[in-house]
């Protein structure tokens, strides 16, 4: 009887679970605008303006990404797009090196 009630919302359910990190990073992104830009002009010394660009392409293409996702349009092209806004800041905030990030 559960099941029959709910299993209208679990893909919803489950397809959250899987953004949420997304989701999350890109609203503390919002919210910590000047702390990102700060600290990525800081690391690159690339200016305010291409640290801007940098913090908008992260916070447009993860809340883009996971409202793709959640709406189920696009759905591979939002995965390739969170896939690619993974690997852009493994580069832009030096995780690759760290091997205890690597590992969690």
């Amino acid at each position: 009887q559960f099941l029959r009630v709910t299993k209208q919302y679990l893909p919803h359910v489950a397809r959250l679970c899987l953004i949420s990190t997304f989701l999350e990073d890109g609203i503390r992104m919002w919210f910590q605008w000047g702390e990102q830009r700060d600290y990525i002009d800081g690391t690159w010394n690339c200016g305010y303006f291409l640290a801007s660009i940098f913090v908008f392409v992260n916070l447009f293409g993860q809340l883009s990404g996971c409202i793709l996702v959640l709406s189920r349009n696009f759905v591979q092209y939002a995965c390739f797009g969170l896939f690619g806004i993974i690997a852009l800041q493994t580069i832009a905030y030096s995780i690759l090196w760290d091997l205890k990030f690597l590992m969690r």
